[in-house]
């Protein structure tokens, strides 16, 4: 009788250890994903978590199994993975990780071939049902393992993002949230003019600091406080497998996601000339303006690394952003890195000759936000259709490409369900006038709320 596996999610694998994920569950989901790829060679690695080189080795055994070889990278970054499938022309990869979630916790994240995504749209349910079943085929002979944690041709690609002759010897703190992201800035480091201040560095699974996720506001005043106290000229903080990346600028304020979609718009324009730029709906006036002045192509895309990606492709599209800090790049197999925004980042700077908050401060005066606001609500659908009914008739334009998107002459929102919380979240933004985002906010949180 097949079991039922509860830590598949909607784009990855994630549960607590070891009751909802454990060491024959992980040899299982390897033997799946090999046998559903029908691959050849998958490659794999595992992030700093105290339970993930056993999980990984067990993933490993049931790769091999399959009649798969592996190349172990050993520890890295999630985006380690996607690298080295596309680089390596590897048929798949997996990384052992759970990112930012609580320390009992760990998971998985898949990609097929070029780091093509796996979700719960496509190859997910297969992967899941075919573990559960245990209907595994027998092949004729047991794959190959070979190690291979070099990871030159990774900081090699990295370092191809930005002139290091441009960069300015900028002092820059740097907190790893005792995740993998130390690991990366060590090697970097003789490459690059840069001074860093190296804030929880250390990759260390028992999380002595917290677990990292700069999202939290309780987690932000460690790199803060440093920033100021160093008089640094900005701040980097990761998540435990670094795919993503949050900025302090040089006073320690921390800077909204949104931004960054924009100034690493601006960068890539710059330097590649006219291309294609998706954004999610979420909050899209700033992004769209700055691509136009640099002669881009704004695209939108439904909220989503799966979404994003293909719109990518679609699109021939050099970057694209999301304001929750997962930032895609074309000749990064058109996957998200934690790496490369602060590269771009911290180049803007030096050729620009302003500091990380003047060139946000013109964008945040130009386009002011309300933030994402989450409320609990008994019922997303309904609360969505009373905000349309009440803002249809003096709409400019209605958008339904993710949630409900309104706009007006001087300013626009997005409001939209969570797809796994009882959650709707809103995003307001305006044309330069603060008090009417303020306002407008308050008036849709009354509809939100009643």
């Amino acid at each position: 009788m097949s079991e039922s596996y509860s830590c598949f999610k909607a784009y990855d694998v994630r549960g607590r250890v070891p009751d909802q994920l454990n060491e024959e569950i992980a040899y299982r989901i390897g033997r799946a994903f090999a046998q559903f790829l029908g691959a050849k060679t998958i490659v794999v690695g595992h992030d700093i978590r105290l339970t993930s080189p056993a999980i990984c080795d067990a993933t490993v055994n049931g790769i091999l199994d399959a009649g798969c070889d592996v190349s172990h990278i050993g520890q890295c970054g999630t985006e380690e993975i996607y690298f080295a499938t596309a680089d390596g022309g590897f048929d798949g990869g997996l990384v052992v990780t759970a990112s930012h979630n609580p320390m009992d916790y760990n998971g998985m994240k898949f990609v097929r071939e070029q780091s093509r995504p796996i979700s719960g749209d496509d190859g997910l349910p297969e992967i899941k049902a075919l573990a559960e079943s245990g209907d595994f085929n027998e092949p004729s002979n047991r794959g190959s393992l070979i190690r291979s944690e070099d990871k030159n041709a990774y900081i090699d690609h990295l370092q191809s993002y930005v002139d290091t002759g441009s960069l300015q010897s900028l002092k820059v703190v740097v907190n790893a949230g005792n995740g993998g992201a130390g690991t990366i800035i060590d090697l970097l480091e003789p490459r690059l003019p840069l001074r860093f201040i190296k804030v929880h560095h250390q990759p260390d699974g028992n999380f002595p600091n917290g677990v990292p996720n700069p999202l939290l506001e309780e987690n932000r005043a460690a790199t803060a406080q440093v920033v100021v106290d160093e008089q640094a000229d900005l701040g980097i903080a990761w998540d435990g497998d670094f795919d993503r990346c949050f900025f302090f600028d040089e006073k320690g304020a921390f800077i909204e996601g949104y931004y960054l979609v924009g100034l690493l718009a601006e960068a890539f324009l710059k330097k590649r000339g006219a291309a294609a730029i998706v954004h999610d709906p979420r909050l899209t006036w700033n992004t769209i303006d700055i691509v136009n002045q640099f002669q881009g192509t704004p695209v939108q895309s439904k909220t989503g690394h799966a979404f994003i990606k293909q719109v990518m492709r679609d699109n021939d599209a050099v970057y694209g952003g999301e304001m929750s800090a997962h930032h895609y790049f074309r000749d990064f197999a058109y996957c998200d890195s934690g790496m490369v925004p602060w590269l771009l980042v911290v180049e803007l700077v030096s050729i620009s000759g302003k500091s990380l908050s003047q060139l946000v401060a013109e964008r945040q005066a130009a386009y002011p936000v309300s933030g994402e606001i989450n409320r609990t609500v008994d019922d997303a659908e309904k609360v969505l259709a009373v905000i349309e009914s009440r803002y249809r008739e003096d709409a400019l334009l209605v958008d339904k490409t993710d949630g409900l998107s309104m706009e007006f002459a001087d300013w626009r929102f997005n409001v939209r369900r969570s797809n796994t919380e009882p959650l709707v979240r809103l995003n307001v933004e305006s044309r330069g006038d603060r008090a009417l985002m303020a306002d407008k906010t308050e008036e849709l949180l009354t509809f939100i709320e009643t």
